[in-house]
């Protein structure tokens, strides 16, 4: 069989399948057709030396580019980082939703799925010199219009985005994750809800959570990191994960800090998903991109096959989307290519302590829908 864009000889990583080994990855009429040795198509790209994975989903970004002020471009992103699917997590409300989709969902390239905000207007003052937490207001809180925009967006509206904590609630507290817990119900969708500084405490957020909902800036440091001053994992987080809750890295400009990831990783504690949080505020530093946060990971010990798990098989679970983050054939025809650099690398976290890393990860190429879309190179 002669396939129309074959991957050759690569190192396939695809933990959906337990694969770790070299081989050609095959696409037809925009899924994979096959994964094996010696296989033909009609355009072909040697990535020899290289690491082949599903297509990675970075499972918190802010990509509605023009719309808000954290807003980057999906698609510079994403081939800088070799991400195929870009999941926004509550940049745009009910009340800006339609703009987001018209303008920039339905013009990347790159696939964008979103966390649709509880707020009316999504996130709209954060930037540089503006930080007005939009949770403050219960005003905004528009139940029933979320409700009605998801029922009208199914197809990219994955959950519901809240953002709890002294900068973004202030005032209000635990208040607007009632609210937004009543809107995931009523769609059936899972909630994703960020935490910053107290109060209210972590613990209390995640306390509240369903199962399958998603606990990001899991990572974050003190004061409201999920450890204690001695270093072990708080008993509410241990019976949140017990109860089904994920946890997600989400490290932007202020939620990863390599004392709680060393404290978190010794007792055990994993992440879920590791997403970068990327945003206007911290593309530049210290998150950067997702291949960066990824190679943290690696840098905290982690063995690579459970780091691309966590942007592949179990980002898509947590997205209830199955058919991303595999090469499984039949499925969705996305993948990344990637080279597994050693050197020495310093990576910092929010609070600007440095870690030098024997190897870093770096974007390669990307596959989208069975096409080659172009490397860095």
């Amino acid at each position: 069989m002669t396939h129309d864009l074959v991957l050759r000889n690569g190192r396939v990583v695809d933990p959906s399948q337990n694969i770790d080994r070299i081989a050609d990855v095959a696409f037809t009429d925009g899924k994979v057709s096959a994964i094996g040795e010696g296989l033909t198509g009609r355009e072909t790209r040697d990535v020899t030396g290289r690491i082949v994975t599903p297509g990675l989903i970075d499972l918190h970004t802010h990509v509605y580019w023009g719309g808000t002020s954290l807003g980057i471009d999906a698609d510079a992103f994403a081939r800088a980082s070799s991400v195929s699917t870009c999941v926004d997590t509550g940049s745009a409300g009910p009340g800006n939703f339609p703009g987001f989709r018209k303008y920039v969902i339905e013009k990347s390239e790159v696939r964008i799925l979103a966390f649709l905000h509880v707020s009316f207007a999504g996130i709209y003052g954060f930037g540089h010199n503006i930080s007005v937490g939009e949770g403050q207001d219960m005003r905004l809180l528009a139940a029933r219009d979320a409700v009605e925009v998801v029922e009208a967006n199914r197809d990219v509206i994955v959950g519901i985005k809240v953002r709890i904590g002294r900068h973004a609630s202030g005032a209000a507290g635990i208040a607007p994750l009632d609210v937004a817990l009543q809107v995931a119900d009523e769609v059936g969708l899972p909630l994703m809800a960020h935490i910053d500084e107290p109060p209210p405490s972590y613990e209390a957020v995640v306390s509240q959570l369903r199962p399958g909902d998603i606990l990001t800036h899991c990572f974050r440091p003190f004061p409201n990191a999920p450890v204690t001053g001695e270093g072990k994992v708080k008993r509410e987080i241990i019976e949140a994960r017990e109860h089904g809750v994920l946890f997600d890295i989400g490290h932007g400009m202020g939620s990863f800090s390599w004392k709680t990831a060393r404290a978190m990783i010794a007792e055990g504690f994993l992440p879920d998903t590791i997403s970068s949080d990327v945003h206007a505020l911290c593309i530049n530093g210290p998150a950067y991109d997702q291949v960066t946060t990824l190679s943290k990971f690696l840098a905290l010990g982690r063995p690579l096959a459970e780091v691309i798990a966590a942007s592949t098989v179990n980002a898509a679970r947590a997205l209830r989307r199955p058919e991303l983050g595999t090469l499984k054939p039949g499925s969705v025809g996305d993948a990344s290519v990637l080279d597994l650099r050693r050197d020495s690398f310093a990576l910092e976290d929010v609070r600007g302590e440095i870690v030098t890393a024997e190897e870093r990860i770096f974007g390669a190429g990307l596959v989208l829908g069975g096409r080659w879309c172009g490397s860095n190179e």
